[in-house]
């Protein structure tokens, strides 16, 4: 058999027979006089069992042990694990299935706001800022920095840290009055540390954390005006003594 031959057979194309020659997958076959490939049945079901392999999911590498093993040991053993992954990513699909039914009945019922798609947790902030701080540039400022979180945080840690989050809700809108009227003024201004301990006060000890420049820290603060970046600064500081 040619080239097209045999991978017409197999149900590959040519492409992928010299690529399995390339990567030593397949071994390369006798040559006729005039240089072409000559396959025979061998060959056939060796690309057969390769192209097999290749579709439950295997890399190139794990196929090259499996044929590597006559004795089918090492199959069981790839074909075991690869049952488990495939086990992993059933579990990880139904998780985000679920995750978009909520969003879906939230979106169906009119709940799903601009913000959105966010997880559970952060919905439930939101719903409980409600209307908190409308028309308030810094409210705006707050709920794109939740979005974030929401998206960058870990999973474990996000949940704990919006659930926390919800005790300060109520206290929202006077907050966001403070943080605006800040908007112009400079970080040494009495009102950041009368702000900053207001903050702070109606956070819970959970959240106290260290907050090092750059990075992460950069894109939190960067789109507040410097007053209003110093205020959050000073409020998780002092939290984070209370906690002490």
């Amino acid at each position: 058999m040619r080239i097209g031959e045999i991978a017409a057979l197999v149900g590959v194309t040519p492409r992928a027979v010299r690529h399995y020659h390339r990567t030593g997958l397949l071994p390369e076959p006798a040559r006729r006089a005039n240089g072409y490939r000559e396959y025979g049945v061998r060959d056939a079901v060796l690309l057969a069992r390769i192209r097999r392999l290749t579709e439950l999911g295997l890399g190139l590498d794990e196929v090259g042990d499996v044929i590597a093993d006559d004795a089918g040991r090492e199959l069981v053993e790839v074909l075991e694990e690869l049952d488990a992954d495939l086990g992993r990513q059933e579990r990880v699909i139904r998780e985000r299935r679920a995750r978009l039914a909520e969003l879906l009945g939230q979106a169906r019922e009119g709940r799903l706001g601009a913000e959105g798609p966010v997880s559970p947790q952060l919905a439930g902030l939101l719903a409980d800022l409600g209307d908190s701080g409308a028309g308030s540039p810094m409210a705006a400022k707050d709920r794109e920095i939740l979005t974030l979180l929401d998206t960058v945080v870990p999973e474990e840690e996000r949940d704990r840290f919006m659930e926390l989050m919800r005790g300060a809700a109520p206290h929202a809108p006077k907050l966001y009055a403070r943080l605006d009227a800040l908007a112009d003024a400079a970080p040494d201004d009495p009102r950041v540390a009368e702000a900053a301990a207001a903050l702070a006060r109606v956070l819970p000890d959970g959240l106290a954390v260290e907050v090092p420049d750059g990075g992460l820290a950069d894109t939190f603060f960067g789109d507040l005006a410097p007053a209003q970046a110093a205020v959050v600064r000073q409020a998780l500081r002092l939290v984070a003594e209370r906690a002490a």
